[in-house]
């Protein structure tokens, strides 16, 4: 059911993040990379998004905890479908979670997220690479950012 796993991390300085896990031995996928994320892999299918504070904020509604303080964490679930994003969520809500918002559809991406029991963020979508990589393209030769 699940392809991947993107684990979503709030970081306040991105560079300083990037190069301390660069130190540490990680890797990252440069395609998913601009000025505001960094994607660290972990394994083939495992990976962590480190987002600036500003752009994890334009995900949610909640505000970021102090990981010195609490524990948070904001889950990110690659299926292979768009009927399949509605079809984990709708199981989600049916067992007592709740859904944010409505479903998000950016064209070349489809995405919806619901909360656990406890309250924890889960954001199941789908992406089309192909039209992912022909937007990105695009904006490059346009010369706009997406």
């Amino acid at each position: 059911m699940v392809a991947h796993v993107f684990i979503n991390l709030p970081v306040k300085n991105l560079d300083k993040s990037t190069r301390f896990f660069r130190a540490l031995g990680f890797s990252f996928n440069e395609t998913y990379a601009d000025e505001t994320s960094a994607c660290l892999v972990l394994s083939g299918d495992i990976s962590v998004m480190l987002l600036t504070e500003e752009r994890f904020m334009s995900f949610t509604p909640k505000k970021i905890s102090d990981a010195r303080k609490t524990a948070e964490l904001f889950l990110a679930l690659s299926v292979e479908s768009r009927e399949e994003v509605d079809e984990l969520v709708g199981k989600a809500v049916a067992a007592g979670g709740t859904a944010y918002d409505e479903p998000e559809d950016h064209g070349f991406m489809y995405g919806h997220v619901f909360q656990d029991l406890d309250g924890h963020a889960w954001e199941v979508f789908y992406m089309d690479s192909e039209k992912f990589e022909q937007e990105k393209k695009q904006s490059e030769e346009d010369g706009s950012v997406q």
